[in-house]
């Protein structure tokens, strides 16, 4: 299809390279320009403030890091630990000197500085980490859970004066936060904090940025005021380092974990306090403050109102790896579809080869994970844009029951959105390495880094597991609102709205008549809202059995999780992202052109995770006899076929620049062979002979010689 004729399109979006790629792009049923512009405005809508192009921005990231000489991909050998951390660091300096995001614009444009995060992840993850760690998470954390006496701090963030990390996982405590061991008591003698670490395991550990290169941390702590008395986990800013010798500051131990599996460009560190002094002032206070004298003072009503608003903050984290993990899947699936498309193998007869595009079973393996790459992105960016909106409450001083109830539900969807997000994405990109065969293998077709750079996505912020007892608990705490005191299902995002009819969904079965009727995403939605129904009754009654028979709560939690609270938290999420995806596609300000495909989409990630809940829904009834079952298989099958001719036209849209993308399988002009021919030959040391090519042959012992000498 032609590209719309919006001015400035071809500069803003160029056409891509002719070559072996446009024979199905010649075939897409909708412009891919199109559907790209489309999408920006969508996330443009979004804002209530003015909002540059965010594919300007997009583009301008890209040709700065393209044209610097300092993000020059290197070839051949890899750096040593040392060296590459030096390169991050002043990669990350030098983003920073390019002034890409002023210092009102984390506040203005929160929007901008995701944009800048993914698009800095698509080319190197750590440089990513290491900017969102210091830029992001950091300072926006100072500013969301802090006051207008933290301010000072921002202009030094931006300028680099200081360089800074978010320290709340101690070596003996991760998930369980509120169980942090590092303490901060109240002297009112010199009005100052005391940051301690009781032991070694209350070491801060983990924490990116602190091994080598931050000199501040926001520090999570429990706090106590005068009398012994604890008023729960607060986070303090504590200097750990001189900006100008990077030593330790007294009473300060601080270093690096060395290692790790990938994302080596990150000083991951730990650090331990020896009753540390900080003046009170640096308390960020938001959410709760310490008067001169001693008395703690806080704007909520209770507790769980306070710990509402402390989680919604602390999600920022999780639903920022939803994002790195949805832009991993979006470079894997880019590689493997593009080479899917050119790779060609077998065929009718001996004289005819297809690509392996067209094989059906090519097409089940990885054209859901382009689907579920477009519906998990759009409700990340959503969900995203609902946390700026929960500390714009904050920062307004917002104490309303809705803003702690939108802390709760943000924290609840983070919690199981975190491991859908990078759990989908893990088994994405194996199956791409998988589906790109042996290709796929080579470290210079990038996808070996994704899988390694995306795994610690499953585990940091939470290990995936724990967190989704989080979202379990949260759905129980409703039910059990709704059955002992009458309560409404209502939360400020409507995420739990459908609730309200839970007796009635209950009793609806699968009714579909043919494939065809299907093919829409409705289909799928009713049967997720009859499965979360299931799922909330059976965690509920197997809480309640396990209460029976004698367990305490804990215990009854514990065992209520593995088949009942575990797959409840999933399917909410996963039902919570099929029905924005639905109403984002069948909205009516969606072009005509676009709605097929985006429809399409929205049908396959549906059916495609329904499908993983065959067992549950057989077992509850909702299915019965063996044509629903199939039905879904088919359904799945047809809607990869009418996909294939799409699939190429669809990562254009998502892809970035090759040289962003760094895979020779994965390029823009489809020349497969030609280029990872290339890459190949410019690795280092390939023609040469070994380095060690006098062992093969200079006194080469004799077998007999070595067998009298055994």
């Amino acid at each position: 299809m032609a590209p719309p004729s919006e001015g400035g399109t071809n500069a803003l979006l160029p056409d891509l390279p002719k070559g072996p790629l446009q024979a199905y792009r010649a075939r897409a049923s909708f412009c891919w320009q199109e559907l790209a512009l489309f999408l920006e405005g969508e996330d443009v809508l979004r804002l209530k403030w003015a909002t540059p192009r965010l594919l300007h921005f997009q583009k301008a990231i890209f040709s700065a890091l393209e044209n610097d000489p300092l993000f020059a991909h290197p070839h051949g050998e890899g750096l040593s630990l040392e060296k590459y951390r030096e390169l991050n660091f002043l990669r990350c300096k030098r983003v920073m000197e390019y002034n890409l995001l002023p210092v009102e614009s984390i506040v203005a444009n929160p929007l901008l500085v995701q944009t800048l995060v993914t698009c800095l992840g698509m080319y190197d993850w750590s440089l990513a980490i290491k900017l969102l760690l210091h830029m992001l998470t950091f300072a926006s954390v100072i500013y969301s859970s802090g006051s207008e006496r933290h301010l000072k701090y921002l202009p030094k963030i931006f300028n680099m004066e200081i360089f800074g990390c978010f320290a709340v996982t101690e070596l003996s405590h991760g998930s369980n936060a509120k169980a942090i061991r590092t303490t901060a008591h109240y002297d009112p003698t010199t009005e100052e904090f005391i940051i301690h670490s009781p032991d070694f395991e209350a070491a801060k550990f983990w924490i990116g940025n602190m091994g080598k290169t931050a000199t501040h941390a926001v520090v999570f702590a429990q706090l106590y005021t005068p009398g012994g008395r604890c008023h729960g986990l607060h986070a303090f800013m504590v200097q750990i380092r001189n900006p100008k010798t990077l030593l330790p500051m007294p009473g300060v131990m601080v270093g690096d974990m060395g290692k790790k599996l990938g994302l080596n460009g990150v000083d991951n560190g730990f650090a331990m306090f020896h009753k540390v002094r900080i003046p009170r002032q640096d308390l960020l206070n938001r959410t709760g403050d310490v008067t001169p004298e001693g008395t703690y003072v806080t704007p909520f009503k209770d507790d769980r109102q306070r710990f509402g608003a402390t989680l919604g903050t602390l999600s920022i984290g999780r639903v920022t790896i939803m994002g790195m993990s949805t832009a991993n899947l979006k470079l894997a699936i880019s590689i493997a579809l593009r080479f899917s498309a050119t790779r060609c193998q077998f065929g009718p007869s001996d004289a005819e080869e297809v690509p392996v595009l067209e094989y059906q079973m090519q097409q089940w393996r990885l054209l859901p994970y382009l689907a579920a790459v477009y519906a998990l992105d759009h409700f990340s960016k959503s969900l995203f844009l609902d946390l700026v909106e929960l500390q714009q409450g904050l920062m307004g001083t917002d104490q309303s029951t809705r803003q702690a109830e939108l802390g709760r539900e943000i924290h609840a969807l983070a919690s199981a959105g975190k491991p859908l997000a990078s759990w989908t994405t893990q088994r994405g990109i194996q199956e791409c390495r998988e589906a790109c065969g042996g290709h796929g293998y080579l470290a210079v077709n990038r996808l070996g880094h994704l899988r390694n750079d995306n795994d610690p996505n499953c585990t940091y912020e939470g290990d995936n597991n724990v967190l989704l007892q989080q979202t379990s608990t949260y759905l129980l705490s409703l039910l059990a609102r709704r059955v002992h005191g009458g309560a409404r299902f209502e939360s400020p995002l409507r995420t739990v709205d459908f609730l309200e009819a839970y007796p009635d969904i209950l009793g609806q079965r699968f009714t579909c008549p043919s494939v065809d009727s299907c093919l829409d995403s409705s289909v799928p939605l009713a049967a997720y809202e009859w499965l979360v129904c299931y799922l909330l009754r059976e965690s509920y009654q197997k809480f309640n059995q396990e209460k029976r028979s004698g367990s305490n709560d804990f215990e009854a939690r514990n065992n209520s999780q593995v088949y009942c609270c575990r797959p409840l938290a999933l399917a909410f999420l996963e039902l919570t992202v099929v029905r924005k995806f639905h109403e984002y596609t069948h909205q009516h300000s969606v072009p005509p052109p676009l709605r097929a495909v985006l429809g399409r989409l929205s049908a396959l990630y549906a059916l495609w995770s329904l499908s993983q809940h065959t067992a549950l829904l057989y077992q509850g009834g909702y299915f019965a006899g063996e044509e629903a079952g199939k039905m879904i298989q088919s359904a799945i099958l047809d809607l990869c076929s009418q996909l294939k001719d799409d699939a190429v036209a669809l990562v254009d849209v998502i892809a970035p620049p090759d040289f962003v993308l760094d895979s020779p399988i994965g390029r823009a002009d489809g020349e497969l062979y030609k280029n990872l021919w290339t890459a190949v030959l410019l690795e280092s040391k390939v023609l040469e002979r070994p380095s060690w090519w006098s062992e093969f042959s200079v006194n080469k012992p004799r077998v007999g010689s070595l067998k009298s000498k055994l």
